[in-house]
């Protein structure tokens, strides 16, 4: 019956905001109140703004990544658009559970008149999340074995782990390569490996993808940097290999909002690393987020410039 997954759906949707609001009761319950002030205390403004114009570059990147990528599939977008609903995306994906929410909701914004509505739109959306952490995956992947040497005495992992990781993926993307090179593989992967040839591999695409999700990515480390500094703790440049990558990648972990709670639990425990202290980190992240969440802002604007109208006319 459907009434009886009412209760259920309403716990869900508390569900994660609690368990944020619980995880940073617990960080702030183990971090040092007075250290935490202190950093906020002596924020510098030039770095503020420095990040806040970089959001806006990772915005509008993303957006031409992705009106590229949906050219690619066979859907045209203007930039204009394709920019708007960035920021609108960007914006619902730091304040919805999951992370995730702003590209379901730009996906149906963006839905199309005929058969399949939303199908082409999400899938667009897939490749184009897929080209920039194939990138970030990769810095991760470059940063993880030399960490070792770019911070002396200290690793996340031991060498026998990350060889065997390694050759582990390679097994894997090996076993994935020659599956969907086989004539018997079924039509919806025959399909899905023409669209990604199509859209990262043909006509050069694979160096539009990969130079504007490198400086995507660079712009997301960056801020990380800039947030830092402007809390007072200035890491050196091996960080931006090694603690901040591993940061932004605990905010692909599906729990809580857009990341908030285990960015900031990821920074409290590497920024030591570094000699700073535990609540360094944990200021740094959280003017991190703000900045990310205040970047993201024009996306408020448009949203509210709708609803006075009375809702989007047209697609």
């Amino acid at each position: 019956m459907p009434g009886e997954h009412r209760p259920v759906s309403s716990h869900a949707r508390i569900f994660a905001p609690l368990l944020v609001l619980g995880l940073f009761a617990v960080l702030l319950w183990r971090g040092d109140l007075d250290a935490l002030g202190g950093a906020f205390a002596q924020i510098s403004l030039g770095p503020v703004l420095v990040g806040l114009g970089l959001v806006q570059v990772q915005v509008v990147l993303s957006a031409l990544r992705w009106r590229f990528t949906a050219n690619r599939l066979g859907q045209e977008i203007g930039l204009g658009k394709a920019v708007r609903e960035y920021y609108v995306a960007s914006l619902l994906n730091q304040s919805l559970p999951g992370g995730m929410g702003g590209d379901a909701i730009r996906a149906w914004r963006m839905r199309i008149d005929g058969q399949g509505g939303w199908k082409l739109p999400a899938k667009a959306i897939l490749y184009e999340r897929l080209s920039g952490q194939a990138v970030f995956l990769l810095i991760v992947a470059i940063g993880l074995p030399l960490w070792p040497l770019l911070i002396a005495g200290q690793s996340p992992l031991q060498w026998e782990w990350i060889t065997a990781g390694l050759c582990l993926i390679g097994i894997l993307l090996a076993f994935v390569s020659r599956w969907s090179a086989r004539r018997s593989a079924g039509p919806v992967l025959l399909q899905l490996s023409e669209d990604a040839a199509e859209v990262f591999m043909r006509r050069k695409a694979w160096l539009v993808q990969s130079s504007l999700s490198f400086v995507v990515v660079v712009a997301y480390g960056a801020v990380f940097m800039l947030a830092s500094f402007a809390v007072g703790a200035h890491l050196p440049w091996q960080a931006a290999l090694t603690i901040i990558p591993l940061c932004l990648l605990s905010m692909l972990i599906p729990v809580g909002l857009g990341g908030w709670g285990t960015r900031e639990a990821a920074a409290m425990a590497l920024w030591p690393l570094f000699g700073f202290a535990a609540a360094d980190g944990l200021a740094a992240s959280l003017l991190y987020g703000a900045l990310s969440l205040a970047g993201a802002t024009p996306g408020l604007v448009i949203l509210a410039v709708e609803a006075i109208s009375g809702g989007r006319r047209g697609h």
